[in-house]
């Protein structure tokens, strides 16, 4: 099992590498970008293969790495399901799990820092990212938060067993780890009776804002790939579109998506699957996609979430020589808009 625990100083910011084996996949927690370059050196030390970069929750006070390693080949870029955010990759929900191979983490919605922040469980360990910090509790009077959404989340968190290690996104007095008992025991934040006295106790602390606040919160917004250099290019199918072309034998549809995923927001029927880790061998010599490219003539049409790994798949088709490849341009989300049915 692999853990790194990154400090970034001028943040006070920790970020979090997780792998089950060297030469394995990996996930990288709350990324910042000034420090892509030393997460990129050291999974290269370690010979493992970025594919999910996950941010806990929409920052405040640094502009996350999540834009940058999203353009690392195979990387998905992963929040909750409440988040603002522009474009990523995949959302998650409360109770799913969150894999890669050899290891899953739980995922548990913990909104009142902001209403989009999410905690993640993992063999004995809570990235709590600021919903409980070491000692302390994350602020609540900006980005829609709620001080009693904030009680309740904690509580649930505090129902952990005792010797559930806590790693927070953050630490400004150099604590680096803590546990679920020490937490109940000496935060001062969680001495309070209820959530009206912890709503009492968060309205009187007059905090100034993050100094980075007005930078990093609307660059933390923007994400997204530019799905409209690749419609541009000709290489995107609008959702109404494709849905003139399902059931003809001028396309395949292939979903990027991940099972689970695909159980919670269904499917396009008759769609291919090929998740989006395995597409580079699906399009190599000799790979489904490739020989069904290929024999058939037909029109690989990639779908995802949101069209941001299937954007990605369109330009890797298109090295592949797949001059025809497309993609759905605003994913799924749009197909469903469009009123396109799924299965």
């Amino acid at each position: 099992m692999i853990f790194r625990q990154l400090f970034d100083a001028a943040s006070s910011t920790y970020t979090y590498l997780l792998a089950s084996r060297h030469g394995g996949e990996a996930l990288i927690i709350d990324p910042v970008l000034e420090r892509v370059d030393r997460y990129l050196q050291l999974i290269r030390e370690l010979d493992l293969k970025l594919v999910k970069a996950v941010d806990t929750h929409l920052h405040d006070d640094h502009i996350t790495g999540l834009g940058a390693l999203r353009d690392q080949p195979l990387c998905i870029t992963v929040m909750g399901e409440q988040s603002g955010v522009d474009v990523v990759s995949m959302r998650v929900g409360d109770g799913d799990q969150l894999k890669i191979e050899g290891l899953a983490l739980e995922v548990m919605y913990t909104p009142g820092h902001t209403d989009d922040s999410y905690s993640f469980l993992w063999d004995g360990r809570v990235f709590t990212g600021d919903t409980l910090l070491i000692r302390g509790t994350g602020r609540t009077d900006f980005q829609n938060g709620d001080s009693r959404a904030a009680w309740a989340s904690l509580q649930r968190l505090l129902k952990l067993p005792d010797e559930t290690l806590v790693f927070p996104a953050h630490d400004y007095k150099g604590d680096a780890v803590s546990t679920i008992a020490e937490e109940r025991r000496f935060n001062p934040r969680l001495q309070v009776k209820d959530a009206d006295a912890y709503a009492a106790l968060m309205a009187g602390l007059n905090l100034a804002n993050p100094k980075m606040m007005d930078v990093a919160v609307p660059a933390n917004m923007r994400q997204g790939l530019h799905q409209e250099a690749i419609l541009a290019r000709g290489w995107a199918l609008q959702a109404a579109e494709a849905m003139a072309l399902l059931g003809t034998r001028q396309m395949v549809l292939v979903d990027l998506r991940e099972v689970g995923e695909r159980q919670r927001h269904g499917a396009i029927a008759g769609a291919l699957h090929v998740p989006y880790g395995e597409l580079k061998d699906s399009l190599g010599s000799g790979g489904l996609l490739h020989e069904l490219a290929e024999s058939t003539g037909r029109r690989l049409v990639f779908y995802c979430a949101f069209g941001e790994r299937s954007a990605m798949a369109v330009q890797a088709a298109q090295d592949q020589g797949m001059a025809s490849a497309c993609h759905l341009h605003g994913g799924i989300a749009a197909w469903k808009q469009a009123g396109g049915a799924v299965v």
